[in-house]
């Protein structure tokens, strides 16, 4: 079966204790919000202790247009883009020797928070020595859940392509999103939560790997909630993207995911006890909460995801990516079992099951 062979993130030049976007936003919003003191209490009811940005807090405070938040966004996405690629392709907790940018076949690139024509898998292919001949598969507006779809979608290729090594790069700098002028509660919940990433992992078919113990991926399912398109996602005007984020994504948890996982795991002969790692998408405490609630798991199966959650905020669909590594950095044992997953606009959720082997 398909292989993650190695993960690597980029650093980000700006990071941000909670407490400085706290005050930052308060300032912003106090003659939006008559009792902005008490909407304030959701920078850390959250639990998010620092996050990264790609720009310092002073170019939030002006105003731009869409077109120089979008050439931010296409600069920093090359720029951090190469440095996780980089990173992936030459890890030493996951690989005895660096992989060459002549063996990738395809790069899958994943984001929601920009534009570029070409595509920036494109770009990249200009700045590091890849073949002419890879193939790119850019995949856009999956949002939190496009992590885990990415990941999904180089595990067909490489079932069908068993020889190939695949990249899914994913980049997000959710701050260059932010509208200031916008006064809706959904724009401050996402100003306190939301942030900067850039992650990359490998995935090679069953002739292009190791022996190395590592997680493989069994099997994926991508599942959509009908009539739910107002849960999540991006309402785009002139001046950008403008966040839509519903308050009951924690019910839809309860009442949607844990039978969608249930038949997932049922369909390979496993329950939710069978499961060693829940490589949770931290979409917020509240969402890993219901995670635990709802698909009956202790603190302990989060934990990881909450430590992610807690030192980077959330980055859409990279930070899955935070949690995996974390995961393989740990030791495990051969036949433990893995469920990734996240949720995304849709609504809709993406699964992966792994196993250790």
């Amino acid at each position: 079966m398909p292989t993650i062979v190695s993960v690597g993130t980029a650093t980000l030049p700006y990071k941000f204790k909670q407490d400085a976007v706290k005050e930052y936003t308060k300032e912003l919003f106090s003659d939006t919000f008559r009792d902005i003191d008490r909407f304030m209490s959701v920078f850390h009811n959250g639990q998010i202790e620092s996050r990264y940005f790609v720009k310092d807090l002073k170019w939030y405070k002006n105003k731009h247009t869409f077109s120089e938040k979008n050439d931010a966004y296409i600069e920093n996405a090359l720029k951090y883009g190469c440095e996780a690629i980089n990173n992936c392709l030459k890890n030493p907790h996951f690989l005895h020797s660096s992989i060459d940018y002549e063996e990738i076949e395809a790069i899958f690139y994943i984001s929601t928070t920009g534009l570029a024509t070409p595509s920036i898998e494109a770009r990249l292919m200009n700045r590091l020595p890849f073949s002419p001949h890879t193939k790119r598969i850019p995949i856009w507006g999956l949002g939190c859940a496009g992590g885990a779809a990415g990941l999904a979608r180089a595990y067909e290729y490489c079932l069908a392509f068993p020889k190939a090594k695949v990249l899914v790069l994913a980049v997000e700098f959710c701050s260059l999103t932010f509208q200031p002028n916008d006064s809706s509660k959904s724009n401050l919940i996402g100003t306190s939560l939301f942030a900067d990433g850039v992650a990359c992992v490998c995935v090679a078919g069953d002739e292009a790997v190791d022996k190395q113990l590592k997680p493989y991926i069994l099997a994926s399912q991508s599942t959509l909630m009908r009539h739910a398109e107002d849960v999540m996602g991006w309402d785009i005007r002139d001046d950008g993207f403008f966040v839509i984020f519903s308050k009951d994504i924690p019910y839809l948890i309860y009442s949607w995911l844990k039978p969608n996982v249930e038949q997932f795991l049922r369909s390979h002969c496993l329950t939710i006890a069978d499961i060693d790692y829940f490589i949770a998408h931290p979409g917020g405490k509240k969402v890993l909460e219901a995670y635990q609630a709802a698909l009956g798991i202790d603190e302990e199966k989060t934990a990881v995801s909450f430590q992610i959650l807690k030192q980077f905020g959330n980055m859409s669909s990279v930070t899955v990516y935070f949690v995996l590594e974390q995961f393989m950095k740990q030791p495990a044992k051969e036949g433990e079992y893995g469920l990734l997953l996240a949720l995304g606009p849709g609504f809709s959720s993406e699964l992966v099951l792994l196993r250790w082997g």
